[in-house]
């Protein structure tokens, strides 16, 4: 493993992930970017091993940058390292591309098994995202009529439905993901046809009833 570059917002936690790093794997490159314009001129500049990637960044998400990455380096590997549940996102990642998916609350040594793992061209899968995996799949086998409203989705309508559902304003939502009031009305009115829904109450409803909010 000789490179790997972390992808987050905030420096606090950029910082707590290069001294874990270092104290467990000793001699590693480590580079850093804060959103998603660093993180692709960091990709397109140098030959990383791995990738450490946070979802909510500034601008552009993290859902993004995996797609983006895997279209120009499709063989470098991105671990998802996020605050946000494995229910929300883990199984949509991994299907995207992603090396893995694990929670910023995991152990230390859960979290270096992962990059180890990652960085080494596997998988890693713990039980959790395993559990949801085999749970996506066994329905799909059986019947599609069967699968979650929301696997329908594209990945900026399950991002907006994400925010919906936790009770962001149009707003607000339009702020954070840097897109316009009409885009998300546009995404809103598309999710909810696609969904079944009238109203943010039936979103919301459904949204804790399968577990997607924390």
């Amino acid at each position: 493993m000789s490179s790997i570059l972390l992808v987050d917002d905030h420096a606090v936690v950029r910082n707590g992930l290069k001294q874990m790093l270092i104290e467990h794997l000793g001699s590693v490159v480590l580079g850093e970017a804060n959103d998603a314009i660093e993180a692709m001129q960091q990709v397109r500049k140098q030959d990383w091993g791995l990738v450490v990637l946070d979802i909510r960044l500034p601008g552009r998400s993290g859902v993004d940058v995996l797609k983006q990455i895997k279209s120009e380096k499709p063989h470098l590997p991105v671990l998802i390292l996020s605050s946000y549940p494995e229910s929300q996102y883990a199984v949509r990642l991994i299907q995207a591309g992603a090396a893995g998916y694990i929670s910023k609350d995991s152990e230390e040594t859960e979290i270096i098994k992962a990059v180890k793992t990652a960085a080494a061209g596997g998988r890693y899968i713990n039980e959790i995202v395993g559990g949801l995996l085999a749970n996506t799949m066994s329905r799909s086998f059986s019947n599609a009529d069967d699968l979650s409203l929301y696997e329908s989705l594209s990945d900026r309508e399950y991002q907006i439905f994400l925010e919906l559902a936790s009770g962001k304003r149009a707003k607000d939502i339009a702020e954070k993901l840097q897109v316009s009031a009409k885009t998300v009305a546009t995404h809103r009115s598309r999710l909810m046809q696609k969904m079944g829904f009238s109203t943010n109450a039936e979103l919301i409803l459904y949204a804790n009833k399968s577990g997607l909010l924390l």
